[in-house]
């Protein structure tokens, strides 16, 4: 049963691929168990997927908690995208110990929002839910070219350089959405001043900007795309980023790892993640997952902490 608290979400993914085939939208099986437990730093419980055509249908968020649980993901941030799943993300936080929020409106939605001249109102409800004890960054936001072009760009900057400001108001993390736009994300970052805990979400860029990244003391948090055949850049990045800028997570339910690629994603599959990271910087599964959980920690503060101890 779906969380009936849950928002309306309109961003229910394609049922068909590009090539016309039926996707199968089954949840895959459990993968093997971590010995040592992480975070999935990164997701979106309240996005349905596996919907239809013969899917598993919608996930509650304390399915969804007890799946990642039983297999040694002992905790998630659940991110939001507008102003509606930004304060579902701080309600489901405030009430269930293994989750953390961030709020903030995704940089795609920043030019409708100022064509209707709602951008700022939007803004002030992401800094009023920023206040609260339970949300922990701000984010997603950032910039995103693929889907926006032209005068809306110049809505987006505003949008990403308001948020900076609400980060560091309240000495949050920053969660940065970067899609085709690298150069002016850091270009931003770099003008207006990045908060002290920056984590590049589904890092997309190559060995160039990991180094750029670790210069600059930014995190890196790698989604299921690190296990893409296709996604040899990706691994190179990998390969040079310092083990203690390294996060992990699913951006579930899209960017489900290999081998079930296309099929919903969730908290669950870290594990599939987190050992092909393993493989490819040629460390023990364990070893890693212990550095990602403490560099999760260092980023968000302990899910069982309150605010005055994640600061100390």
């Amino acid at each position: 049963m779906s969380d009936p608290n849950a928002p309306d979400e309109s961003h229910v993914r394609a049922r068909r691929d590009q090539g016309g085939q039926r996707r199968d939208l089954t949840y895959p099986p459990l993968p093997q168990a971590l010995v040592v437990p992480v975070y999935d730093n990164h997701t979106h419980m309240e996005i349905a997927d596996g919907v239809g055509d013969g899917g598993d249908g919608p996930l509650d968020y304390r399915e969804h908690l007890d799946r990642a649980s039983s297999v040694g993901v002992r905790g998630v941030v659940q991110v939001g995208t507008d102003l509606e799943t930004s304060r579902w993300s701080a309600e489901i936080a405030a009430r269930e110990p293994r989750v953390l929020a961030a709020v903030a409106l995704h940089p795609n939605e920043a030019p409708e929002l100022e064509e209707r001249g709602l951008l700022d109102d939007h803004l002030a409800g992401i800094a009023e839910l920023a206040a609260l004890p339970r949300v922990r960054a701000i984010g997603e936001t950032g910039l995103d070219y693929f889907r926006t072009e032209g005068p809306g760009r110049a809505a987006q900057i505003r949008s990403f350089e308001a948020h900076i400001a609400i980060a560091k108001t309240h000495g949050l993390a920053l969660t940065i959405h970067d899609r085709d736009a690298h150069e002016d994300v850091i270009a931003t970052l770099d003008r207006v001043g990045a908060p002290e805990k920056t984590v590049f979400h589904c890092f997309s860029g190559d060995a160039d900007l990991a180094r750029l990244c670790a210069e600059r003391g930014w995190y890196m948090s790698f989604a299921g795309t690190v296990t893409f055949k296709n996604a040899q850049s990706l691994r190179d990045a990998l390969e040079v980023a310092p083990r203690h800028l390294i996060l992990i997570e699913t951006d579930a339910p899209f960017l489900t790892p290999t081998p079930y690629r296309g099929r919903p994603n969730a908290p669950y599959l870290i594990p599939l993640t987190l050992r092909s990271m393993a493989e490819t910087i040629g460390t023990d599964p364990s070893m890693l997952a212990a550095q990602i959980s403490s560099n999760t920690e260092l980023v968000y503060g302990r899910w069982d902490a309150d605010p005055v101890t994640v600061t100390e």
